[in-house]
């Protein structure tokens, strides 16, 4: 019944990339006319360079151009055929070369995201399944997406969670054959290391278990001949591991490796891995290269190279330590976050740093959450250690600056990254001064006028819905049936209000407004465990109530002020409650804070179109079918006018026990078979107190009794009000009898007339079936929410759920 519009990430990942490139920190161009390693040309501005994966600095070794330059002459600019057929004459002694570097077999491919997409699908097989590490490279994620098509199970655990993954072992290893845990060995963003130890006592625990590693960020300066991260921990590659390796990055040329220690499974992916069969090989400049780099791995060279980098990785270390950068992962990997926290200062930071002559990456969403915002350097032998320090020194003077600017402090992005430091005085707009924010847990402690002033009319959060609510949902024997309950409000000095707005904490699911099928998949798991997936959520509302549930005076001086001070105050009792997510919602798709949100550290998602009608100043059927359209007309006369006669309606109030059980039997019903919207479902409590409460009514329809030898209730709709809006804000449907006699259409018009002969000027129609409603004359609201969540876990979970 109820068609749910469902988020589209990629306009939330182009919203984000859209702010920070017109912000000026991200998609730039490199000018001059060479490149150096060390510095690197910007907007006309020389900077010195901390963003290069090539740690080693081997892209600006002479050996190495040399080698591309000459083959270019001898061979050409690419050797345009499949390797599978015949490969050009360098590829045999490169081949040789990277085996010595490993001694295990090995495959070149074009590039690591070319290799996942050769060695995924045909390495795991048809009942395999694949555990994903929450942060593991984009590149793998992606090439697991194939396995879907053959039935393969794919599940996400959280970042380097090895009890998650042991559950999730336990789970799969009496339903499949392979288990492959995918992660990285040197994980791109923080520089932190997969728990190599751990996963080899689980894989000698659970035989059944395998990894698939890629290291191409913990390639050449670390390990024997530069072989990378795992193997300087491993030393020797267990037959239960497939290893990739970049000649990318640090190694100086292009291409990737990967390292399979099972010779059968090695001589299945030569002969048919996807793109190592159909692709073009590369090119013998770039073959020559990595043949040049190989013979600096394979000599004493590559130590002197790797001390190099460790010194000054040391040097960066030690630095930053005597200053209170936020540096979220300390590590002697090549590659540093200092934490930002909001976007807004990510973009200021980054900026200033520009400006004054270093680049570094900016680290932004989808990458990392939206509120991990940060600033992603990387320490390569073409630093010199002056370098580091004036780095270093830039940073200290800057980063105060930065969050002064943006209205945050240490102590707040120590929060957002789960650092614990001693607290530190915030930064205030001084202007915030200037407002009053006051902070209660009940409703009866509002005053009603001034509450309802600022409500009224808006939906089921004016003064005596809330302290209906309220009554509702606590003291009650579930978890997910016991809210909290915020209010907060903030004024000026002279007592006027600038913000008002109501929360709650709430046990959701994640999947709440995730795909029916997503959801489908998840609820078979909750047979087992009832609160899988779910998590409390802050939010301003509830699952109850739809509408404007924040008021903003937008035209007060202070309405910006307001919001930091009440998003400072979210984020406190986020903290108090143990919330994982944040929900601002329901803002229209149109609105002044958009940008300040995202820069703030919320994402926006699409909710579902909101459905109102407010054409209610007709006297009969004629007058009210003059406002719809010609195909409403129609659509009118044949799905609803037809039915009119077989049904009766009654205005119930204070039910009787008997009928409430009744009428709660009719929503769950309803509730069954609507995971369009997947909530937990409301307690009997609630139509209990709803026909106790003089401002609800339950509007009945009944088959006659001609039509069926049967007085009970077909359908029924729970129905309150605020102000001049008529609310109809929960159904029943007998779903047996509502395709033969349309029920939920007939429901809907009776509403209406219901609405209309109360002398109501609006009816709030709520979020879902918005097709049924337009076609009755319901005007639709596009409506998004502001979300901000502890990590992307849940997100990307239920995505890959979706593709099941």
């Amino acid at each position: 019944m109820a068609k749910v519009k469902h988020n589209n990430f990629l306009d939330t990942v182009d919203e984000v990339i859209t702010n920070a490139t017109n912000a000026g920190v991200i998609h730039l161009h490199a000018e001059g006319d060479e490149l150096n390693g060390r510095r690197i040309t910007v907007n006309g501005k020389s900077l010195y360079h901390f963003g290069t994966t090539g740690y080693l600095g081997l892209e600006q070794d002479k050996r190495l151009k040399n080698a591309a330059i000459n083959a270019i002459q001898k061979y050409g600019t690419q050797f345009p055929l499949s390797k599978t057929y015949i490969s050009h004459p360098l590829y045999a002694p490169l081949e040789e070369k990277i085996f010595k570097m490993y001694e295990h077999p090995i495959l070149i491919t074009k590039n690591s995201t070319l290799g996942h997409l050769a060695v995924i699908p045909t390495a795991v097989r048809e009942g395999d399944a694949v555990i994903l590490d929450h942060q593991v490279h984009w590149s793998v994620q992606s090439a697991t997406e194939v396995l879907k098509s053959k039935g393969v199970t794919v599940r996400m655990i959280r970042h380097s969670n090895m009890e998650m993954l042991e559950h999730y072992i336990k789970d799969l290893r009496n339903k499949v054959n392979k288990i492959w845990y995918m992660a990285d060995g040197v994980y791109s963003m923080y520089g932190d290391f997969a728990p190599l130890q751990d996963l080899i006592e689980l894989s000698q625990k659970y035989p059944q278990l395998h990894l698939y590693i890629d290291d191409v960020h913990g390639m050449s300066w670390r390990g024997k001949h530069g072989s990378g991260y795992v193997m300087s921990v491993l030393k020797k590659l267990p037959q239960n591991i497939l290893l990739f390796g970049t000649l990318s990055k640090t190694f100086g040329a292009s291409g990737a490796v990967l390292v399979c220690p099972d010779k059968k499974l090695h001589r299945k992916i030569k002969n048919f891995g996807g793109p190592l069969t159909f692709s073009a090989q590369l090119e013998p400049a770039s073959v020559a290269a990595a043949i040049a780099s190989a013979d600096i791995h394979l000599s004493p060279e590559i130590y002197d190279l790797q001390s190099d980098l460790e010194l000054k990785i040391n040097y960066f270390n030690e630095l930053l330590e005597l200053t209170d950068l936020p540096l979220v992962h300390k590590n002697d990997s090549p590659v540093f976050y200092i934490g930002t926290g909001l976007p807004a200062t990510g973009y200021n930071f980054v900026s200033k740093m520009m400006n004054a002559g270093f680049f570094v990456n900016l680290g932004l969403f989808p990458a990392v959450p939206v509120k991990n915002t940060g600033v992603r350097i990387t320490i390569s032998r073409h630093n010199e250690l002056i370098d580091i320090k004036a780095l270093v020194d830039a940073m200290s003077y800057y980063f105060p600056l930065a969050m002064e600017e943006t209205y945050t402090n240490v102590s707040k992005i120590h929060h957002s990254f789960g650092i614990q430091k001693t607290e530190i005085k915030k930064v205030r707009d001084s202007k915030i001064d200037e407002l009053n924010l006051e902070c209660t847990t009940t409703i009866q402690q509002i005053d009603k006028e001034e509450w309802d002033t600022c409500f009224s009319g808006k939906g089921t959060f004016d003064w005596d819905g809330l302290n209906f609510i309220e009554k509702v949902f606590t003291n009650n024997n579930l978890p997910e049936h016991n809210w909290g309950f915020y209010y907060i409000t903030i004024k000026d000095k002279e007592g006027k209000m600038v913000l008002a707005v109501s929360l709650t904490s709430a046990l959701l699911k994640n999947d709440m407004l995730s795909n029916v099928k997503t959801s489908k998949i998840i609820e078979e798991m909750r047979e087992e465990d009832p609160y899988y997936m779910t998590d409390i959520v802050l939010s301003s509302g509830s699952v109850f109530s739809e509408g404007a549930h924040l008021y903003l005076d937008s035209k007060h001086s202070l309405h910006l002020q307001s919001m930091r001070l009440f998003l400072d105050k979210l984020d406190q009792i986020k903290t108090q409650v143990g919330a994982k997510l944040i929900i601002i919602r329901d803002f229209e798709k149109t609105n002044s804070l958009n940008t300040f949100l995202h820069e703030q550290g919320f994402i926006s998602i699409d909710m579902p179109d909101a459905c109102e009608l407010t054409n209610l100043y007709w006297n009969d059927e004629d007058e009210y079918l003059k406002s719809l359209s010609k195909r409403s007309k129609k659509h009118f006369r044949k799905e609803v006018k037809a039915f009119e006669n077989y049904f009766t309606l009654s205005v119930v109030k204070n039910p009787t026990p008997a009928q409430v059980d009744y009428y709660y039997s009719l929503f769950e019903q309803v509730w069954s078979n609507n995971l369009g919207i997947n909530t937990f479902k409301f307690p009997k409590k609630l139509f209990i107190e709803m026909g106790k409460d003089p401002k609800w009514e339950f509007l009945v329809l009944s088959l006659k009794v001609e039509v069926k030898n049967s007085d009970n209730a077909m359908g029924v709709m729970f129905c309150t009000n605020s102000g001049d809006t008529y609310i109809p804000s929960l159904i029943g449907m007998d779903y047996d009898q509502n395709e033969k006699f349309n029920i939920y259409r007939q429901l809907l018009y009776k509403t209406i007339l219901r609405a209309n002969a109360l002398g109501f000027s609006k009816i709030d129609l709520g979020l879902s079936a918005s097709f049924e409603k337009r076609k009755l004359g319901a005007t639709l609201i596009q409506k998004l929410a502001y979300v901000q969540a502890d990590d992307n876990f849940s997100l990307e979970a239920l995505d890959w759920l979706r593709k099941d």
